[in-house]
């Protein structure tokens, strides 16, 4: 790119075209592209901060004391983090780290995404800072690896999202519950960690003092909401009317405090009307969602992830057959790629043989392995690699007797394999699509 920009080539453009094509360009790109002069440094300055990412407080810090502030203008993505994440042991101060995320956040009035790792590190004083950000659609707080040393309030969680003019898509992973919420908790058994210390929150001008998290559901705009690794115990989640009109919600808790059925299920009953995406972590049987006037009326995508028990994947999926579900995804650890092949095989054949009013509008199964860190743990012999290949092509074969196209890929067992930008992909893809639903979708366009 820069040897490119250096020829005349560039430089007998006109400005007007110049400018379409720095904006198309990815922040590597543009960055490059930057060196060829200075006319061309101020023309890319918009991309090159389109996207940014500090991963420390001292980067922030210098962020803050070397950047221009009409710079910070041209942010639209921004990742915070406070510390690394193998940082075990530094936590930062909260107020100056506050103090210099706020500043920060002043600064990008134009901000669309936002996430904020190890958020537990942030006071309470950082909630005001939100309310101009008029721009901002989706919001991350993630408090993974740092919940038992600077827990994340569903409080402050709660007043952050309320805050914000127009949020539609909310992530969070390990928020901690509230002691003035979940006083019940405190002691109890199975362990549930607890916040104290938090009543200074200041009440929401909408929400009140009620900042539990099932408040959520009262913020009209929110589309997408994702919450993981967090307790879902909280028995408003059933009475608390929901305002807004969930697309997609996926719910998981720490494998420590895995919620009942009961939990997921009546959680799944309050928003599915809306709802068109589920990520299921835990099994579910309420009768009710496998009739035709089931409260999941407008599910078509459901996911499943790794940590779904395999031997309920048949249950669980022919017990949401009153929702018509287009796509089905399952996502798996390398070593339950035979169980879940088998799973899978059981499932269809149940479609086979009931016929007509059973899954009608599937058209889509989508299975993927999870990267496993550990190269050790995901190490196997051939004898375990044959078992998993002949699993695939059985399911492979047998979707073919079903009249299904499936397209399989290699299994590949050892270290991840990376794309060209060095990105890791999970070991095995597979899809299963039936083309014949397919069509009738389309035609129903």
């Amino acid at each position: 790119m820069a040897s490119i920009a250096s020829g005349s080539a560039w430089h007998d453009l006109p400005a007007e075209l110049k400018q379409s094509i720095v904006e198309v360009l990815d922040e590597e790109d543009a960055r490059a592209l930057s060196f060829a002069d200075k006319y061309t440094y101020s023309l890319c300055i918009p991309a090159t901060f389109k996207f940014v990412k500090l991963d420390t407080q001292f980067a922030l810090e210098q962020f803050l004391l070397n950047v221009p502030g009409e710079r910070m203008h041209h942010i639209h993505t921004l990742d915070v983090s406070p510390m690394h994440d193998d940082d075990a042991f530094t936590i930062p101060l909260a107020a100056p780290y506050t103090d210099s995320l706020g500043k920060l956040l002043l600064q990008c009035p134009r901000l669309e995404t936002l996430t904020l790792r190890a958020a537990g590190c942030l006071s309470k004083d950082i909630i005001p800072c939100f309310s101009d950000l008029v721009e901002l659609r989706h919001l991350t707080l993630n408090n993974v690896r740092n919940d038992a040393r600077a827990p994340l309030s569903e409080r402050v969680v709660v007043s952050i999202a309320a805050t914000i003019p127009n949020l539609q898509y909310l992530e969070l992973d390990t928020v901690t519950r509230s002691r003035q919420h979940a006083p019940e908790l405190v002691g109890a058994w199975p362990y549930v960690p607890v916040v104290t210390g938090d009543d200074d929150v200041p009440s929401h001008r909408v929400l009140g003092a009620d900042l539990f998290l099932p408040a959520l559901l009262r913020l009209p705009g929110l589309r997408r909401l994702t919450v993981r690794d967090t307790h879902l115990g909280d028995a408003r989640w059933v009475s608390t009317p929901p305002a807004c009109r969930l697309e997609m919600l996926d719910l998981s808790a720490p494998a420590d405090c895995a919620p009942t059925t009961g939990d997921v299920e009546r959680i799944m009953a309050v928003v599915g009307p809306t709802v068109a995406e589920f990520s299921l972590n835990t099994a579910v049987n309420e009768p009710k969602f496998a009739d035709k006037d089931t409260p999941l009326r407008r599910l078509r995508r459901l996911h499943i992830a790794p940590a779904f028990p395999v031997e309920s994947v048949v249950d669980t999926v022919a017990g949401l057959a009153g929702s018509p579900i287009e796509d089905l995804s399952l996502r798996c650890h390398e070593d339950d790629v035979i169980d879940v092949c088998e799973a899978l095989h059981d499932f269809l054949s149940m479609r086979a043989s009931r016929g007509p009013g059973f899954y009608d509008n599937l058209r889509r199964i989508d299975v993927s392995v999870a990267p496993c860190e550990d190269d050790a743990a995901a190490a196997a012999d051939e004898d375990e690699v044959r078992e998993r290949v002949e699993a695939t092509e059985k399911l492979q074969m047998f979707c073919r007797e079903l009249r299904l196209e499936a397209m399989v890929a290699k299994i590949d067992v050892g270290k991840g394999r990376k794309d060209r930008r060095g990105r890791a992909r999970s070991a095995t893809t597979f899809s299963i699509v039936d083309p014949a639903a397919y069509a009738r979708r389309r035609m129903s366009v």
